[in-house]
């Protein structure tokens, strides 16, 4: 089956959070693009669709959109800023 994206995942195995409102939850990221991640979670209930994925061991915080979720898996993707240019390295969210 031929690859869809524009751009090459990455497999990657990394404790994360989604942050919004004040609280967070755990997720694990599963792979990773420049523009989007597939996050494995206990259940996408209770997740928005506008929200901030944090990588604490990459010191990594992205807003993100989340664009589809399955059973225990959501895929997002990374906002950008107005010029196009993915938003880096942010601090970290509590």
């Amino acid at each position: 089956m031929a690859e869809k994206r524009s751009t090459p995942r990455k497999r990657v195995l990394k404790a994360g959070r989604i942050a919004f409102g004040g609280a967070a939850i755990d997720c694990t990221v599963r792979n990773l693009t420049v523009s989007g991640a597939l996050l494995e979670v206990e259940s996408p209930l209770g997740i928005p669709h506008d929200f901030v994925l944090v990588i604490p061991s990459e010191d990594i915080s992205r807003s993100c959109r989340l664009i589809w979720a399955s059973e225990r898996r959501i895929g997002v993707r990374f906002d950008r800023t107005d010029d196009g240019v993915p938003k880096q390295k942010r601090g970290i969210v509590p």
